[in-house]
């Protein structure tokens, strides 16, 4: 009984306090049954908001890291390119001051070389003009002597040596002449020749180198060569400006090819000087009639008739046509004859 009356003590107890339970369960949304509550809940969502918050932080912090790394990084970066920029314009700085300094360099040269140049040639065209002044004396009292002598040889040779004397003209070879006589006119030939080449050295305050073919007419071949040879380049090298060579057709036939040497057109050892050749023809004279074509024609021929013939002694069998060719071309620049004078002495010229 009193098991008994304690339990319905008890459960009288309870009952207010289920009826209070029974009504909060009213009061909520009915739960599908089988359900219970779940304690933890409250607590996860804590965790994921504290999670989120935690995130949130670090993710902040992340980016003003960051953001303090770019900034230091494109200050970092700011400080080269100002320093390039400022070595940038100094060099430009640099470069336009050596421009400038080059540019004055050319210009102080420039007119230096022109004052130069304007002294040199007004040194050379005054030199030049004494050289011609000279030369056009002495070719005037020729021709006031020779006056038998045709006008196209006092023409045509103060041209052509004229032209040699001008230093504006670059010489490319020297001056050839080739004068020609018939036997009545041996002394004018002779000596008119020594006088225009005392005239052309004369003007240039040098001399005169002689040979005389006649000298050398019964010597050897081999010989006359380097005898000639010897006088042309010791007399050139000496400051000697003009050679004459008396009686070119007496000289051995074979000694001849040394004036490849000194005639040639492009490669001539000496281009600065002269040489006067002199051919006296077999026959007695020329006639006045004959044309300048007609009278290189002649000495051509003569000359490969006296060079070539069969029966010439063993010192002209160096010679042969195609040479005698090539030599012809070289010694033919102006042929002239040369007439006879009345008056001339007896020895030695005036």
């Amino acid at each position: 009984c009193l098991l008994t009356g304690s339990s319905s003590t008890y459960f009288l107890q309870e009952n207010p306090i289920k009826e209070k339970a029974k009504a909060y369960d009213s009061s909520e949304p009915k739960k599908p049954a089988g359900h219970q509550p779940n304690i933890y809940t409250p607590l996860k969502e804590r965790k994921a908001d504290f999670l989120e918050k935690n995130q949130e932080h670090r993710s902040t912090t992340l980016q003003s890291r960051s953001k303090f790394r770019d900034q230091s990084s494109i200050g970092k970066q700011s400080q080269p390119l100002a320093k390039s920029d400022s070595e940038s314009r100094s060099g430009f700085h640099k470069c336009w001051t050596l421009l400038l300094v080059l540019l004055i360099s050319i210009a102080l040269l420039y007119v230096s070389w022109s004052g130069i140049t304007s002294l040199l040639d007004a040194t050379f065209s005054s030199r030049d003009t004494q050289i011609l002044q000279a030369f056009r004396a002495q070719m005037k009292k020729l021709k006031n002597t020779y006056q038998s002598q045709d006008p196209n040889l006092w023409k045509r040779t103060h041209v052509f040596l004229e032209k040699h004397l001008n230093a504006s003209h670059l010489h490319l070879e020297p001056a050839i002449l080739l004068f020609t006589a018939g036997q009545e006119a041996e002394k004018a030939l002779r000596c008119l020749s020594n006088e225009i080449a005392e005239a052309f050295a004369f003007s240039q305050n040098a001399t005169t180198i002689k040979i005389n073919g006649a000298d050398k007419a019964i010597l050897d071949s081999d010989i006359v060569k380097l005898e000639v040879d010897n006088e042309l380049s010791s007399g050139f090298r000496e400051g000697k400006k003009v050679a004459v060579v008396h009686r070119f057709e007496l000289l051995p036939a074979g000694s001849t090819l040394i004036f490849y040497k000194y005639c040639d057109h492009e490669n001539a050892a000496f281009k600065d000087v002269a040489l006067l050749l002199t051919v006296l023809l077999d026959e007695q004279s020329l006639r006045k009639s004959l044309t300048l074509q007609e009278v290189e024609e002649k000495v051509r021929d003569f000359l490969w008739a006296k060079f070539t013939s069969s029966d010439v002694s063993s010192s002209y069998n160096s010679m042969d046509t195609d040479k005698l060719s090539g030599l012809w071309s070289r010694i033919s620049h102006l042929v002239l004859p040369v007439w006879p004078e009345k008056g001339l002495p007896v020895e030695g010229c005036t």
